[in-house]
């Protein structure tokens, strides 16, 4: 599975799991950095990847369009990257679950 990084999440998310999620890349390795919802979303789509984000916008249009892609929706507050990552790598065969179930768009991910 490969991730797409929103703006609103560290860049450094990419390198920290990149064990686990080779391949990702963040909105601003693109040039998506200022770009609107419909551009990551479209460019998501175009390439075979996850959006990951805290924005909840990006569940707007997987309830209306469809997926892929599919949205990773992070709803964890205030956090540190540490605190998300840590979230992703014990969360990690969810995330491989929900990448594969061809039935479900978004993943919500929050604090437990």
């Amino acid at each position: 599975m490969r991730l797409l990084f929103d703006q609103n999440l560290a860049l450094k998310l990419v390198a920290r799991l990149s064990d686990l999620y080779p391949g990702s890349i963040h909105v601003r390795d693109v040039g998506l950095d200022c770009a609107d919802d419909r551009q990551v979303w479209e460019y998501a789509h175009s390439n075979g990847l996850t959006i990951v984000t805290k924005d909840s916008d990006f569940n707007i249009p997987s309830v209306y369009k469809g997926f892929p892609p599919k949205v990773i929706w992070l709803k964890t507050g205030n956090c540190t990257t540490a605190q998300i990552e840590s979230l992703f790598r014990s969360m990690h065969a969810d995330i491989q679950v929900f990448e594969t179930d061809a039935s479900l768009g978004t993943l919500i991910i929050s604090n437990p």
